[in-house]
């Protein structure tokens, strides 16, 4: 019997949404976690440039890098990805970073 390859990679905030939701959706979807924030401000520094409109600079948050990493070989093997975070003001800034860090 041939493996079905996901073609399309919905990323969610937990892995127990992930779980979940993994129930409802067939073999042609992945589904991965991004375990909450993957960026924020540095915390020893200003964190903008004020020289440049005070462009903020993300840094990757400590232990996020191989979550990151992972998330960016699914990105390339996926038709499709959705973001399905939640759908509040912490959902929509982990899905703002995701799209910048991916």
């Amino acid at each position: 019997m041939e493996e079905v390859m996901a073609k399309n990679l919905v990323i969610v905030e937990s892995p127990a949404k992930a779980k979940t939701i993994k129930k409802y959706l067939g073999a042609q979807y992945k589904i991965e976690a991004s375990m909450g924030h993957v960026r924020d401000l540095p915390k020893s520094q200003m964190g903008i440039d004020i020289d440049n409109d005070f462009d903020p600079k993300y840094i990757t948050i400590r232990g996020k890098g191989d979550l990151l990493a992972t998330l960016r070989k699914e990105v390339k093997k996926a038709t499709k990805v959705f973001l399905a975070t939640d759908p509040d003001r912490e959902g929509e800034a982990i899905s703002w970073h995701l799209l910048h860090a991916l």
